[in-house]
């Protein structure tokens, strides 16, 4: 069967594991797939070559007309995920194929992994961005706060990219080449190492190399 570009997963947690060292290997947990392939897209008919998958049951009753018609056309109920990923060969797919774990990675791979960072909420610069702040003593009045954002008579404007306090986190963030430490195939489990950006439960995509 063709690779496609990746896979759709949840962030489960992190642990440790142990190599034939003795060695301690920080690694995250990623429950990954399978995959239901929804819909085949074409650069002829969409523009651009790809498939539709869904990934994350979801019963039929909670699913709105309008996409319950669509996910009958691959013959499933539902899914709480649906995404996209870029492919070469379009006619290798059809709806309704579904895409397991063990057929695009294995151990010792080396992968990219997108997710949405966890949400700090509304934070200040030296959380933000790393300030040192001013002196810690009581004679000062300066602590935590940025200090001058100004320029003067000209422009006489705070000119735009300042760093300044604002919203922290929930970003998309792709982290690459992240090695693959063990698949586990009956429990649709694999095993990567280091940190993975998202909060526990959160969706991760799963690109193969």
């Amino acid at each position: 069967m063709p690779k496609t570009m990746g896979l759709l997963g949840k962030k489960i947690g992190m642990t440790r594991v142990y190599n034939e060292m003795g060695a301690v290997i920080p690694v995250t947990v990623i429950e990954a797939g399978p995959c239901k392939v929804l819909q085949v897209k074409s650069q002829a008919k969409e523009g651009y070559n790809a498939i539709q998958v869904g990934f994350g049951d979801k019963k039929a009753k909670r699913v709105k007309k309008a996409l319950a018609g669509h996910f009958k056309k691959s013959e499933s109920d539902g899914f709480y995920h649906v995404r996209e990923f870029r492919i070469q060969n379009p006619e290798e797919y059809e709806a309704g194929q579904s895409i397991s774990l063990a057929e695009l990675f294995k151990t010792g791979d080396v992968i990219d992994v997108q997710g949405i960072s966890q949400g700090k909420g509304f934070q200040g610069v030296m959380k933000r961005h790393g300030f040192s702040g001013g002196p810690g003593g009581h004679g000062s009045g300066f602590h935590r706060a940025p200090g001058s954002i100004g320029c003067s008579a000209w422009p006489a404007r705070v000119v735009k990219g300042k760093k300044l306090p604002g919203r922290m986190g929930t970003d998309t963030v792709l982290r690459k080449n992240v090695l693959v430490i063990d698949v586990r195939e009956d429990d649709n489990i694999i095993l990567v190492k280091g940190p993975i950006p998202g909060a526990k439960q959160s969706l991760l995509k799963l690109f193969s190399k």
